[in-house]
């Protein structure tokens, strides 16, 4: 092994390089970024090889936070499991409760008020305004912009975050959803303040794209990068804003609508290349429908309970069955599967998590591309590692 400490990429923070012979393609460099680089958006390490500074060969490595959730999961109680999904996608945990709630709800055959079925579409769309404003901003500081893209999303963040926090008591561990409802009502001053979130949305997105859409820098960065095909994405699984980028019309709150989504009226953005530049416009225009839809939600909101009064809380002993719920989260399908034996526990326990399954591509559109690129499409998969590793 030849250490490099000369070498132009030895300033990267974690890289170990090492010169690799190879008979073929002549020497050959292995690159180990992460598990702590600042570029890898959490614990997690890329084992790049590279010819010059094009990317020859890929591999993910992850597991370094893996917290045993599935087996948790079987050793507490159903009720017990919903605060360890809050720790899945932290910036996602009310989708992340919604998931796990429909999952146990279908398992039971638990009924939800109505009321309850709207809020949970408002705090789903307020989530994914929070989490691809989030990706925007990460992705732009990834391709070496300054943090000024980054500090705007975070101040449209700060006010989403606000709101959760009002309602839930949490920022983000907000341990929201109950099996036949939600766990407390808001009032009349957060529907107000929720209603000024989002009538104010419109106009920080309009100040984004003029500021950063149309940029050369950015277009030149990643037009052509790291493109997906439809028929890959397909055969391995993808969804969310990455597959829709590739073409692919697929969301389920459209395919196999959950919830009260089919009273609302939104379309489902695609993109035409399936690269980074087309990943990063459908969360663009996904916030702008999330807005439409946040707007009719808000104004249609009926009144009664938002608890099923038959729900049982203590004690909850579902009969012996599985089910699996899913729903279209910001980042693509997130799904429980649950077994029953009839006890308080779950015999089985399982997780489809979108970023774990949406990384498995990253070195089909990592090949070819140089290094600097491989940074930029790495964001533009949005993963978070807690759901990674589970």
């Amino acid at each position: 092994m030849i250490e490099s400490p000369s070498s132009p990429l030895a300033p990267l923070a974690g890289a170990h390089v090492r010169a690799v012979h190879d008979a073929f393609h002549g020497d050959l460099l292995e690159v180990s970024m992460g598990p702590h680089h600042p570029s890898t958006h959490g614990v997690f390490r890329m084992m790049v090889t590279l010819d010059g500074e094009t990317v020859v060969k890929l591999k993910p490595v992850f597991g370094y936070l893996h917290r045993n959730h599935e087996k948790l999961g079987e050793n507490t109680t159903y009720l017990g499991s919903m605060p360890y999904t809050d720790r899945l996608d932290y910036f996602c945990s009310m989708t992340n409760n919604w998931a796990y709630a429909l999952a146990v709800e279908k398992l039971a055959g638990q009924a939800v008020p109505d009321r309850a079925e709207y809020l949970r579409v408002i705090l789903a769309e307020l989530t994914r305004l929070l989490n691809h404003t989030c990706l925007a901003g990460f992705l732009l500081q990834d391709a070496g912009a300054s943090g000024t893209p980054l500090m705007y999303a975070f101040r449209e963040r700060e006010k989403i975050l606000d709101l959760f926090e009002s309602l839930s008591g949490s920022r983000m561990m907000c341990n929201y959803q109950r099996f036949g409802g939600c766990r407390v009502d808001p009032t009349p001053a957060w529907f107000d303040a929720a209603r000024r979130v989002t009538e104010e949305y419109p106009r920080f997105l309009d100040e984004y794209e003029a500021l950063i859409t149309g940029n050369e820098i950015l277009m030149a960065r990643t037009q052509g990068v790291g493109r997906l095909s439809a028929a890959l994405a397909v055969s391995a699984g993808i969804t969310g804003p990455m597959l829709r980028a590739c073409g692919v019309d697929y969301d389920l709150r459209k395919a196999e609508p959950y919830g009260f989504y089919s009273r609302f009226e939104f379309r489902v953005p695609l993109g035409d290349h399936g690269d980074t530049y087309d990943r990063y416009m459908i969360r663009i225009l996904e916030m702008r429908e999330s807005v439409k839809i946040l707007q009719q939600a808000l104004r249609d909101i009926p009144a009664g309970p938002i608890f099923d009064s038959k729900a049982k809380i203590r004690a909850f002993r579902p009969k012996a069955g599985e089910a699996y719920g899913r729903i279209e989260g910001p980042k693509g399908e997130i799904g429980f599967y649950l077994i029953s034996d009839g006890t308080g526990n779950p015999y089985r326990y399982r997780i489809r998590p979108p970023s774990f399954v949406n990384l498995t591509v990253l070195e089909d559109m990592c090949l070819g591309h140089t290094i600097a690129d491989a940074v930029i499409i790495l964001g533009s998969i949005d993963i978070v590692l807690g759901e990674v590793d589970r």
